[in-house]
Formats: C-alpha cells, sequence, structure tokens
C-alpha cells in the first residue's frame, strides 16, 4: 500500500517545508552516552554509545570513542519507504526507525534482525502504519519512539515489547529528552510534554506553533523552537517558561548547547549564537547565498559545523561567528552530521556521504550510496550508521 504524499505541508504558509523535509533533521533527542544530567534510574551506557540523535543532552553531534580510518561497508538493511531518521547505537545493537512504521532493532555485526516492532497491532501488511521519522532514545532496559500520528511508544528493549503508550494531538517529529526521572516530548500539537517513566504527563507547556526541535537540556532547563519563530527556555522543575525570545525565523534544525550558549541554524539562512540566559544574540552567519539551514549543528571546541540547502557545509568559528571553511556537494544538505576524532560526516542529496577534516575542510573519505541521504548520522561503537531516504532505500553500517 502506498504512504501518504510526502510533501504534505506541516507549517502555516510562512514556513511550508514538506513533510519528508521537516522531519529529515527532527529526529532529534537529547539523550547522553552516559546520560550526564538525565535519567539516573535508567542506567549508563560507555562513551561510544550513541543512544539517540545528537548522542547527548547538549545535542553537539559529537561521537566518542573509534572510528576506522577508512570506514568499509560492513552490512545494509532494507525497508519499503526508506529512512529519514537517525538510528542510536547502544551496545551490540543498533535500533533503526523506519519511515514504513517499523522500529527494527539490528545486531550490530552483522546487520541481522534481532526483533521489529510495528506502530500498529494489525497483521495486515497493507494497512498503514505510521511512519516512525524521529529518532529513538534507548535506556538500559527500554526504547522511546514517537511516530507521525502523534504516539509515543515505550518499548523494552530486550524484546521489543510495548509497555505502554503516550498519545500527543499531533506528529511527534523529534525524540523524547531524559531529564532525571521523567522524559520531555515536543508534539507539532505545539505542547512540549513532560512525563513520568510509565508515561504519565506531569505538566505540558504550550507554545504558539508546532514544535519542531527536540529539547535540549542545560541544568535544569530545556529548550524548544518551532514554526512560531521563538526560542523557549522552559524551567524543568516547574514547566514555567524561563525565557521566551523571538528568532526571526523558524527553526527546523535541534539546538546544540555549550554552557549559557545555543548554537542553530535557521530556515532564513543564518547560523545563531545565542545567549539563551540573557536572551540575546552573540553572533550572526550568514553565507554567500542566504538559502535555509535544516540540519542540526556538529559543535566541536572550535567550529560549527552545518549543512545548507546552498549544497554547501558551512563551518564558523565557534567563538566569533567568522568563516573558517566550507566543503562543496552537488546538492542541498539536509543531513546532520556527526564528528569524531577530527572528522565530520554528512550526508548530501548527491547521493554520497563523505568524510571531512574540521580542521581544514578537506575531503578524506568517501562512498557513493546512489540515493538521497537526508538522514542524521549517527557514529556509536566504532560503527557509522546512516539510512537512504528512498523507496527501498538501505540503512548502511560501516566500521
Amino acid at each position: 500500500m502506498s504512504r501518504r504524499p510526502r510533501d504534505l505541508s506541516l507549517c502555516p504558509d510562512s514556513c511550508r517545508p514538506s513533510r519528508r523535509t521537516l522531519l529529515q533533521v527532527l529526529s532529534a533527542a537529547a539523550c547522553s552516552s552516559v546520560f550526564a544530567g538525565g535519567l539516573p534510574a535508567f542506567g549508563a551506557f560507555t562513551d561510544a554509545a550513541w543512544a539517540s540523535f545528537r548522542s547527548g543532552p547538549d545535542q553537539r553531534g559529537v561521537a566518542r570513542g573509534t572510528l576506522a580510518a577508512n570506514p568499509q561497508l560492513r552490512w545494509e538493511f532494507r525497508s519499503p519507504d526508506g529512512w529519514v531518521a537517525a538510528v542510536a547505537i547502544v551496545d551490540d545493537h543498533v535500533f533503526a526507525p523506519a519511515l514504513a512504521g517499523r522500529l527494527h532493532c539490528l545486531d550490530r555485526r552483522t546487520g541481522a534482525e534481532v526483533w521489529n516492532y510495528r506502530s500498529i497491532d494489525d497483521p495486515d501488511p497493507k494497512k498503514f502504519a505510521p511512519g516512525f521519522k524521529a529518532a529513538p532514545l534507548v535506556t538500559d532496559s527500554a526504547v522511546y519512539i514517537g511516530d507521525e500520528d502523534g504516539v509515543l511508544h515505550a518499548l523494552a528493549r530486550d524484546s521489543g515489547k510495548l509497555l505502554w503508550k503516550f498519545t500527543t494531538d499531533a506528529e511527534i517529529a523529534g525524540c523524547v529528552a531524559p531529564w532525571k526521572n521523567h522524559l520531555l516530548l515536543a508534539s507539532h500539537d505545539s505542547f512540549l510534554y513532560c512525563i513520568t517513566q510509565d508515561g504519565k504527563e506531569v505538566w505540558k507547556f504550550q507554545t504558539n506553533d508546532r514544535i519542531n526541535c527536540s529539547p535540549a537540556i542545560a541544568d535544569k532547563y530545556t529548550f524548544v523552537a518551532g514554526c512560531d519563530e521563538h526560542l523557549r527556555v522552559i524551567d524543568l522543575e516547574s514547566g514555567k517558561e524561563f525565557r521566551d525570545m523571538p528568532l526571526e525565523s523558524f527553526l527546523i534544525a535541534s539546538p546544540a548547547l555549550v554552557g549559557d550558549l545555543l548554537y542553530v541554524g535557521t530556515h532564513t539562512g543564518l547560523i545563531v549564537c545565542v545567549d539563551w540566559r540573557k536572551g540575546e544574540f552573540v553572533w550572526k552567519y550568514e553565507g554567500p547565498r542566504k538559502m535555509p539551514f535544516h540540519a542540526s549543528a556538529v559543535v566541536t571546541d572550535e567550529l560549527v559545523i552545518v549543512g545548507c540547502h546552498d549544497k554547501h557545509l558551512h563551518a564558523v568559528e565557534r567563538a566569533t561567528g567568522k568563516p573558517a571553511w566550507t566543503f562543496s556537494t552537488r546538492a542541498k544538505i539536509e543531513c546532520s552530521a556527526a564528528a569524531i576524532d577530527g572528522r565530520c560526516f554528512v550526508g548530501s542529496g548527491d547521493g554520497n556521504l563523505y568524510g571531512i577534516e574540521t580542521k581544514t575542510g578537506k575531503e578524506i573519505w568517501k562512498f557513493n550510496a546512489g540515493k538521497d541521504i537526508t538522514a542524521g548520522i549517527a557514529i556509536g561503537e566504532s560503527c557509522l550508521v546512516v539510512g537512504e531516504d528512498q523507496q527501498n532505500g538501505r540503512l548502511l553500517c560501516f566500521s
């Protein structure tokens, strides 16, 4: 059965990317490989894990551990509608959300399926199943993932059996984020939800429009933005707004944090650095062609690196916002890159995966997949995993 049209408008007239475009980068989550400041009750992982979209509550997209100097393709796994979400990589398993409405748990070394979970409890393969377009959050015992019909599914990590569901009124475009013994969930119904480990609502906060980003976390605060063109800082203890800062643009990307500074690319073609405590812009970067940034940023100690619709990966100095280098591809970049050990990896709409030296912006590795790569990249447990955004698209694992 064919899927719903992928050009469904999700934002008001002033921000109308297609459904496919909106989701490619938003598989966002804020959880840590060691869940620092996250969910101690749920356990911890080694530094080598990538337990959600951006690998940590600061959402900087920087992996720990190791990755081969010349990564080789080890296995592939196909899904009928392809992949627009980033995977999670924890211990011996890859947790891969498919647009066809299944979450697959795969053996990290071989790609063999361990279990799969369908978003609907119906054995009829022709019945439409809401797709998974957000990355999963993986803890020591559970996996949490939202679907395009607005349902958050909590699953047993070892078996994929359903534990509980929590329903919102619209699509869930990003993954949940862990905070203490609670989970944070953003929805296109305009609400940020705080729920318990067993799926009970603690509080919810309403914005003026769809929330596109996944909530990053610093101390007791979380950060949400979307189609209402505001950055909102929410006090997690009270569920009340600490700060509301106009951004002058809606966001597709999820923010990255370093202390009191927040970094994100905007739909209007800027990369911005914001002091979230003061509610002030520190700097703004505009590329040679003012085109949208829909990818989430990699933030290293020196650089902010973001893919753009102008077909370039842009690197700017973290302290000043001054340009450091650009890397050219042959199509727009909506893939959220990931960095490890002085290298940055990104996919492009030109069907290529690129490895780039972060110091110089020079290409040091390349793989031609032949199909669009728009899902976010995950690097964990010495593997790089990313999916193709096409019918019968492959999930690719390199090590």
